[in-house]
């Protein structure tokens, strides 16, 4: 079994880039899945997220909250560098309402789910970055429909509601966070936590391939349908995640900050919450169908992009006491 994890371990990457292909082919092949997998998305997301807050002893969020240096980069970074970046990148769509509003709609919100993951295989702050998650949660529930109105006007707001953003900060968040905590107590005093530590922590790069094929099988034939449309959005969703990369370095740096911290910021400036807005897209009227469309393509995009950063972001970052490189 340890070679098993030792092998994939050094080989996620390309198992990474496998299960996306994976993903993609059984949902262009088969699309009367996505209705399946699309509802095993928040069940996976859940069990990929316990097992990552399994490996984040809790003591360490708990210190993060004080690290305000960190905390203040991150909010600037998210609430202040990405809408400018945001906006500017949809002028090229600003003739398609329904483009437009699905390109804002998702890139204002910041990822507060695999964002963690992700983080944390490229030798990230996790810790903090899940201190944070709170923050982010709450500001873009108040920003959203203000940078919307300010971006669309105000018929982009009546259709924003609460109730995806809470469920979902429940189902990815509290949930598989209580969850970690009980088991982690329990590791403390008995061996069966321990056991299931170890075997969580084993299944890392599976559950990652697992959910990342759910994903994108789940959503690749709606994006398939609309696709000579969709075109325009994919070079913006790109261009965003390049940019993003060099104004995570750069705030790092302006901040200050460690290579971990560093790391974990470049990572939240690139993510969205394309998961959580999704459901907002959706409810969208008529004339603005293809908005959710947009929100999806995006997440196809970033999955991708989160691939390449595992080796972008370690490169960019490294120092002589850094983590080693993703292999």
């Amino acid at each position: 079994m340890r070679a098993a994890v030792k092998w994939w371990e050094q080989h996620q990457v390309a198992l990474y880039v496998a299960a996306i292909g994976t993903g993609i082919a059984v949902g262009l092949i088969w699309p009367p899945v996505a209705p399946v997998l699309s509802r095993a998305t928040n069940p996976a997301l859940a069990l990929l997220l316990f097992a990552t807050f399994l490996g984040v002893p809790l003591i360490e969020v708990g210190r993060a909250f004080r690290d305000f240096r960190f905390l203040g980069t991150v909010l600037v970074v998210n609430f202040l560098a990405v809408p400018l970046i945001a906006f500017g990148l949809s002028r090229f769509v600003a003739d398609d309402q329904g483009l437009l509003v699905g390109l804002l709609l998702v890139l204002l919100a910041p990822c507060v789910d695999y964002v963690i993951v992700f983080t944390g295989l490229a030798g990230g702050a996790r810790a903090r970055l899940l201190a944070a998650t709170p923050l982010l949660m709450l500001l873009q529930i108040v920003l959203l429909p203000a940078y919307l109105w300010l971006f669309v006007g105000s018929d982009a707001v009546e259709h924003i509601e609460l109730e995806p953003f809470v469920e979902a900060f429940l189902i990815l968040i509290v949930i598989p966070l209580t969850a970690a905590a009980i088991v982690q107590t329990l590791a403390r005093r008995h061996r069966v936590g321990r056991v299931i530590e170890e075997v969580f922590a084993a299944a890392m790069v599976p559950l990652m391939m697992g959910t990342l094929a759910v994903v994108v099988g789940s959503q690749i034939a709606g994006v398939g349908s609309q696709a000579v449309v969709l075109l325009r959005v994919v070079p913006l969703y790109a261009a965003f995640l390049a940019i993003m990369l060099l104004v995570g370095v750069a705030a790092g740096r302006v901040a200050r900050l460690a290579v971990p911290e560093t790391r974990a910021v470049m990572f939240s400036g690139a993510t969205r919450n394309s998961l959580v807005v999704l459901p907002l897209a959706l409810a969208l009227p008529a004339p603005l169908a293809i908005a959710p469309l947009a929100v999806v393509t995006q997440t196809l995009i970033e999955l991708v992009g989160m691939v390449v950063f595992l080796r972008l972001v370690p490169a960019l970052t490294r120092t002589p006491q850094s983590d080693p490189d993703i292999h």
